[in-house]
């Protein structure tokens, strides 16, 4: 018998085996079933509910999958061998109840137990999105929801812009940007979508060409039209996620009665001059539901009292602060990560380079958000769209 067979042997006795069927038992009874085959493998198939590590990395990762070295691990590869070495590396962690499948996936799709196609990185995938697949909260599974994803960008310019940058180059599949404007020179101390050669170019044909030159995996889709009733909801319907980086009240005011209307996550932010803020304002969240903009602000203040940036003036940077925060919110609520600014606004002041948190209430007699408040309809101020257009 060669070193290998008799290696083998040995770990066959030291190591429970368990057949699929019983894999499967266990595993509703709380086992934890890890598949350590490669990438490749997995891309045909795997046991439903298997956690997936490669066995190369699996001394690396084990901890962040399974804290607990009393838990019970079943180890499952193709054909029942390799599993049984890294059975036997577990055991040498720490872990006290370990067993190795029989036959492995091959035996377990056989014997006609449930599986799952997971969404597999491709070749290029893996080496652009790389460092993201080293972090164990992200990992394949976390980029493949970001590459799943659509995030849509409600305007162009200060905020929008970092924000696509950054949500693009993560890895977002699907990015929507809404803005019926053209570049202006005077946008491009702060919109660095654009650039000076494109000054006339309509907002989302500039964000289309500068966003698809930094990631060609994306996909950038324009809408070259100001959002109204009419269009609001048909717009937002096909995406996960709305960023609004509007500047003006009555957008704000749409942008937050469809996401309440849709149960749609709105990460919002603002900025004015040296100040900046941002929260995300989600009702429809399942789980612990979150004020909407008309908790804070029921209807929109009269027109002089809300200056635009063109008219109050905004330091050049701050957008950029402001837009990668919500675009790190973003990146959370897609990823089911962390602690969301839910219920919170964050508030920036470059001056005195300070931040402030901020609790924000749910108004529970809000006419939008409320529990059991029927849906008013969406509003067109057109007046204060006329005063802040003049």
């Amino acid at each position: 018998m060669t070193g290998k067979h008799s290696r083998l042997q040995e770990l066959k006795r030291l190591i429970p085996e368990v057949t699929p069927q019983q894999a499967l038992d266990l595993q509703g009874r709380g086992t934890v079933l890890i598949d350590v085959r490669e990438p490749d493998e997995v891309a045909q198939g795997s046991a439903e509910g298997a956690e997936r590590i490669v066995r190369g990395f699996l001394e690396l990762r084990i901890e962040d999958t399974i804290p607990d070295p009393q838990t019970p691990v079943i180890v499952m590869c193709g054909g029942g061998t390799r599993s049984l070495f890294a059975a036997e590396n577990l055991r040498q962690l720490g872990y006290t109840d370990v067993r190795s499948m029989q036959g492995g996936f091959a035996r377990w799709k056989e014997e006609g137990l449930p599986v799952h196609v997971p969404r597999v990185l491709n070749a290029l995938e893996r080496e652009r999105y790389g460092r993201h697949l080293a972090i164990p909260e992200i990992g394949e599974q976390g980029q493949a929801k970001l590459i799943d994803s659509k995030v849509l960008l409600v305007g162009a310019g200060g905020l929008g812009s970092p924000a696509a940058y950054y949500l693009v180059a993560a890895g977002v599949g699907t990015i929507g940007v809404v803005d019926d404007d053209v570049v202006e020179r005077s946008n491009l101390q702060r919109q660095i979508l654009h650039s000076d050669s494109r000054v006339g170019m309509p907002k989302v044909e500039s964000a289309r060409k500068t966003l698809t030159g930094l990631n060609p995996l994306a996909e950038v889709i324009g809408y070259p039209q100001r959002l109204d009733s009419a269009n609001v909801q048909e717009i937002f319907e096909p995406y996960d996620v709305i960023v609004d980086g509007s500047d003006n009240f009555p957008t704000r005011y749409l942008v937050n009665d469809a996401c309440v209307k849709l149960g749609l996550p709105n990460v919002h932010g603002s900025v004015f001059r040296f100040e900046g803020q941002v929260t995300v304002l989600w009702p429809g969240r399942p789980e612990a539901p979150g004020p909407c903009y008309r908790c804070m602000y029921p209807e929109p203040p009269p027109p002089e009292m809300a200056p635009s940036c063109a008219d109050a003036g905004v330091l050049g940077v701050l957008p950029g602060v402001i837009g990668l925060l919500q675009a790190v919110e973003t990146l959370k609520i897609v990823l089911q990560l962390g602690d969301t600014l839910v219920g919170r606004m964050l508030h920036y002041d470059a001056l005195r380079a300070r931040f402030t948190e901020f609790k924000i209430e749910r108004d529970p007699e809000c006419s939008y958000c409320a529990e059991g408040a029927s849906f008013p309809g969406y509003i067109d101020y057109q007046h204060f769209c006329s005063a802040a257009a003049s």
